[in-house]
């Protein structure tokens, strides 16, 4: 492709070289750079690219798009000067890859909790209707039935769009995606046509990384601003931040709510441990989750194929054969006659809603609550503290155990959760470093009714120890603490 056309919607500040040449690749890792491709420096977080444009070079680069530009310039290189290409290579990525979001329906799933189960569940109705359909989730993404790993909820624009491409190509008709708030803020979906977003709720967390709430909330809310006129927008109305998102919103406004008038309702007539009856637009349906934030999640899903023109009736029909995500309230039943759920609840908010959910189900039974929780390294320490209180305040056992300490200490960890609970509180908890042997000790202390709440990391099937991934599965281990093949 032509570098003229690939600059077609990038506003540059200047340009220094020529645009009439072919350009085969784009790449913001110089050690991906091959003979004529254009690299893009960024000044990320942790590196700053400008200081690998002679190494771009060096492997072949013959367009740099840049902000600031060297004192030297290399003859036969076009150097694009940009304020921002953070903001610009997204466009450049879509250019290149034919625009691939133009060319299938994509819609996108923001908030704190509830993105994965969203997308996923999306993915596989649209699936079970027939349609090949892509995914791009924090679990794997896929391409049709084919699964591409990732190690980022949301890929940088150059993966994303490689990604939907292909989906294109494979005939794929639909596509869903979680949308973070790091990938928004980065501008890492810049440059994509989204056919509809949703909004799941907002509550507190990564603010190691955007520093106020405010600024977390106004990360989710520039996807919704961006969306164009033509797309659609379901938002929470349960959520105090749902209508806020929607505020400056040019797009088709939907409200879906579990407790006041909205386009989309649900009550809970009945509920389970295998599941629940709803009343969804006034219609039963038996579905296989549990909670109320499980309703909300699965009217968003409803909301959803509502508005990309699926039948209600349809939609209901197929509702009532989907499962659980990997690792969201995932119920594993010992021979003793006590249950573990293993569970992704990594926030103060998701954890209290998963222990609610166990309190609906468990309502007036004698069983116990067990919580086996900690809280990730190197991330927002302010919300360890919360978690603590969230855990003792629903459970009659806590035991305090290391998550993903990444670069910390995981006693120093715990410590901070512990700090957030006063004398009363304390006389619950127990505190156990080794994950293993503190899901070892709930087990040990279960009795048959009880109930084991192991959360945390979910569908993660590792745990990262001074920047080391280890193999760490919470079902594998519970499988073999029960003793079950």
């Amino acid at each position: 492709m032509k570098l003229t056309d690939l600059l077609s919607e990038v506003k540059t500040l200047s340009i220094t070289g020529d645009t009439d040449i072919d350009i085969t690749g784009v790449n913001i890792d110089s050690r991906k750079i091959d003979v004529g491709h254009i690299f893009v420096a960024i000044k990320g977080t942790q590196v700053d690219g400008h200081c690998f444009i002679n190494k771009a070079i060096e492997s072949g680069a013959k367009a740099i798009l840049l902000e600031d530009v060297p004192s030297e310039l290399k003859d036969g290189i076009t150097y694009i000067q940009v304020e921002s290409t953070e903001k610009e290579v997204g466009k450049i990525a879509t250019m290149f890859y034919g625009n691939p979001s133009k060319k299938l329906k994509l819609v996108g799933v923001t908030g704190t909790n509830g993105k994965t189960t969203i997308a996923t569940l999306l993915y596989n109705m649209f699936r079970a209707f027939g349609y090949k359909v892509g995914l791009l989730s924090t679990v794997c993404n896929y391409i049709d039935a084919e699964a591409h790993h990732t190690e980022h909820t949301t890929p940088d624009p150059i993966e994303l769009n490689q990604l939907l491409s292909k989906m294109v190509e494979a005939g794929c008709e639909y596509a869903f995606m979680e949308c973070s708030s790091h990938a928004i803020h980065q501008h890492r979906i810049g440059g994509l046509y989204f056919t509809g977003g949703i909004f799941t709720n907002l509550t507190r967390d990564h603010l190691d990384y955007h520093k106020t709430f405010e600024n977390y909330r106004n990360a989710k809310k520039m996807f919704f601003d961006s969306l164009p006129k033509k797309a659609f927008a379901i938002t929470n109305a349960d959520d105090k931040n749902g209508m806020i998102m929607v505020q400056n919103c040019k797009a088709n406004i939907k409200t879906y709510s579990i407790q006041r008038m909205a386009d989309f309702r649900a009550r809970i007539i009945e509920c389970h441990f295998e599941g629940m009856y709803l009343d969804i637009d006034g219609k039963e349906v038996g579905v296989q989750f549990i909670g109320k934030f499980n309703v909300s999640n699965l009217l968003a899903v409803y909301g959803a194929a509502v508005m990309l023109g699926k039948s209600k009736d349809d939609i209901l029909l197929v509702l009532s054969t989907l499962k659980s995500v990997n690792g969201r309230l995932e119920p594993i039943r010992s021979p003793e006659g006590f249950t573990a759920i293993v569970d992704y609840a990594h926030t103060p908010d998701a954890l209290s809603n998963v222990l609610s959910a166990i309190h609906d189900v468990m309502e007036g039974k004698t069983g116990q609550i067990i919580t086996v929780c900690g809280a990730g390294g190197n991330r927002d320490k302010g919300k360890r503290p919360l978690m603590a209180q969230e855990a003792v305040k629903h459970s009659d056992v806590v035991i305090l155990t290391s998550d993903n300490p990444r670069f910390e200490d995981p006693q120093d960890i715990i410590n901070d959760m512990v700090a957030g609970l006063d004398e009363t509180q304390l006389n619950k908890v127990l505190t156990i470093v080794d994950r293993r042997e503190a899901m070892r000790t709930a087990a040990k202390l279960a009795k048959k009714g009880d109930v084991i709440l192991v959360a945390g990391k979910g569908h993660e099937d590792y745990q990262e120890i001074k920047g080391v991934k280890h193999h760490f599965d919470d079902h594998e281990v519970l499988r073999d603490i029960f003793n079950i093949k």
